[in-house]
């Protein structure tokens, strides 16, 4: 709980903190329940908080910036993304975010707005790629079958069905599987 509780304090202080993917799913239940408990405002709602949150200045935050800033949220307070696998063990790692309380800028950094730079294609341009793409994947395809059948392999790999060794017979007699 220790370790939750320094994680959560953390993204209600920086708002965004790189964990492993369950870790991430955890701590986003005790924030997104920290966010819900600065909305109330009551006493009783902040001395709930502080038993999980670590420092008086993120608590004053999130019963301040936070709660205005959620005001009219219904829930859904975080986002998890996940980013990659870790190095050295192969953990997968995902960041757990505070969402922008608009819904606008936030998605754009994460990926999930429109490109930018990108030239929109008419569907007359779309399809004319899609044709030429789709023909010189025909042609490699043909050439490619072709050298297969010179070769006389028949795509198997290293020599095919004439390269395989006749496997000798077995011996009669005790076998070294147990008796």
């Amino acid at each position: 709980m220790a370790m939750y509780r320094n994680m959560v304090t953390s993204l209600l202080e920086h708002g965004r903190i790189e964990t492993t993917d369950a870790k991430a799913k955890e701590v986003r239940r005790i924030a997104e329940r920290m966010i819900t408990l600065g909305k109330r405002g009551t006493l009783h709602a902040r001395r709930r908080a502080l038993r999980v949150i670590r420092s008086r200045d993120v608590a004053a935050r999130v019963f301040g910036d936070l709660a205005d800033r959620f005001r009219e949220r219904a829930g859904g307070y975080t986002r998890v993304l996940k980013v990659r696998q870790r190095v050295g063990d192969a953990a997968p790692l995902s960041i757990l975010e505070l969402v922008d309380g608009q819904g606008g800028a936030g998605e754009a950094a994460a990926g999930k707005g429109p490109r930018t730079g990108a030239k929109a294609k008419s569907p007359a341009e779309r399809k004319a790629a899609k044709e030429s793409a789709g023909a010189k994947g025909r042609k490699a395809a043909a050439g490619d079958a072709g050298s297969r059948k010179a070769t006389g392999t028949g795509g198997r790999g290293k020599g095919g069905d004439d390269a395989r060794k006749a496997k000798a017979p077995r011996k009669a007699g005790r076998s070294s599987k147990g008796a």
